[in-house]
């Protein structure tokens, strides 16, 4: 039976950025990779004659092409307003549905530990406020048959997810060699056109942005691998 990975992310785009490269990796060892985006991409546009619904749309259809792009299994959207996520309840329920639905071995998102990241730009609110419900979701709640026993009358059962790795993290402890990916990565967030289809130098900056001091090409993570 395959393994399976949840890449749980904010918005259209995050998950490419933070883990596309070791998305291909897993792929290509057989197993199954699913993404869950938390918003609708609402506000993710420079265009000021973009209409809301046309840019809601069409930025799940970017999303959807892009995963076909990394041979990613399905991808997931729970709608939520972007730039407006806040941790709930309800929000958490939903994160826990898909763990629970899909038993993954490994859940990839953001780490929401740190407002500012490595001194170059600041963590968006909508990523610390998810990547905290993926967390809890993790752990305890999506393990426990008390929380959301609902669930369990629709035959998903409690899940416990194995390995942790968290992207846009100021304590890396993985370090993922991702050259021989790094052009299928470039590829999947090119799919992102209504993002970077105006920076002629996207594929440039792309490579520039997970190029490090020695010159490989890396996605950084910290890991957790939970014990019990």
């Amino acid at each position: 039976m395959a393994e399976t990975a949840l890449v749980i992310a904010a918005h259209p785009n995050d998950g490419e950025f933070g883990a596309a490269g070791y998305c291909i990796q897993l792929a290509a060892k057989g197993w199954d990779v699913y993404f869950l985006i938390a918003t609708n991409g609402a506000k993710g546009t420079e265009d000021r004659n973009m209409p809301r619904e046309r840019l809601i749309a069409l930025r799940r259809e970017e999303q959807r092409e892009a995963c076909r792009r990394l041979g990613v299994k399905d991808v997931f959207f729970l709608d939520h307003e972007d730039s407006e996520l806040t941790y709930t309840r309800a929000l958490l329920e939903e994160v826990v549905r898909y763990i629970r639905m899909l038993k993954p071995y490994a859940v990839l998102t953001h780490d929401p530990h740190d407002i500012i990241i490595r001194d170059s730009f600041i963590n968006h609110p909508d990523h610390r406020s998810l990547g905290t419900a993926a967390l809890d979701a993790v752990y305890p709640t999506a393990r426990d048959h008390l929380n959301f026993p609902e669930h369990m009358a629709e035959g998903l059962e409690p899940h416990k997810v194995r390995e942790v790795l968290l992207w846009n993290t100021n304590h890396p402890n993985l370090d993922v060699d991702v050259a021989p990916q790094l052009d299928q990565k470039i590829f999947a967030l090119s799919a992102h056109v209504s993002q970077f289809g105006k920076q002629d130098d996207f594929a440039t900056f792309s490579r520039e942005r997970w190029k490090s001091e020695d010159g490989r090409y890396l996605e950084r993570f910290r890991r957790v691998v939970l014990q019990f």
